[in-house]
C-alpha cells in the first residue's frame, strides 16, 4: 500500500530533476554574452524581448542566480578590475565621470585598458584571482558606485 504511494512520488521528483536547469560557468556565461549578476526573474523579462528564441532564453537560465538566494546578495569581494578599451571610452561618458571623479575612492578598484574591451568590472578574490565578469555598458555613474560600495571591501576587511 505506500510502495503504490511511492511510486508516483519517486516518478515525479525523477521527472523534476531532469527538467531542472543545468548551471554553465561564468566563463561559458561570458561567451554566451551573459555576464552579470542576472536573475532568472530577468530571463523572464528577457523572454518578453525575444519571443521566439527560445534558445536564448534557455540560455540565460543557465546562467541566472535564483531571486531567493540570498547568498548570493551578500557575497563581497576583495577587489575589482575595471576593463575597457580605451578607444570606446567616447562612447561611455557614464564610465569616464566614474574614472575620473569617483575612482579614487575605492583604493581596491583598478582601471585597465584592453583593446576592443567593452565596459565592464572583474571582480576578484582576496588572492586576486577573477571570480566574475560584470558588464557595464549601459550603467551610470551613480550604480557603479552603488555596486562597488556593496560589493568590493575596505582594503581593511578580512572576508572572501
Amino acid at each position: 500500500m505506500i510502495f503504490s504511494r511511492l511510486i508516483p512520488l519517486v516518478f515525479f521528483f525523477a521527472i523534476a530533476t531532469a527538467a531542472g536547469v543545468e548551471q554553465l560557468s561564468s566563463k561559458e556565461c561570458e561567451s554566451l554574452g551573459f555576464t552579470g549578476l542576472a536573475l532568472c526573474s530577468d530571463c523572464n523579462a528577457f523572454a518578453e524581448y525575444v519571443k521566439n528564441d527560445h534558445e536564448l532564453v534557455s540560455d540565460c537560465r543557465k546562467c541566472c542566480s535564483d531571486d531567493s538566494d540570498d547568498s548570493k546578495s551578500k557575497v563581497t569581494f576583495s577587489g575589482a578590475i575595471l576593463e575597457v578599451c580605451m578607444r570606446k571610452l567616447v562612447f561611455y561618458p557614464e564610465v569616464v565621470s566614474f574614472i575620473e571623479e569617483d575612482k579614487d575612492e575605492f583604493p581596491s578598484v583598478k582601471v585597465q585598458y584592453a583593446y576592443a574591451s567593452p565596459p565592464k568590472l572583474i571582480m576578484l578574490d582576496k588572492e586576486g584571482h577573477h571570480m566574475e565578469t560584470i558588464r557595464i555598458d549601459n550603467w551610470k555613474r551613480e550604480h557603479i558606485q552603488q555596486f562597488l560600495k556593496g560589493k568590493v571591501k575596505s582594503p581593511g576587511s578580512s572576508d572572501i
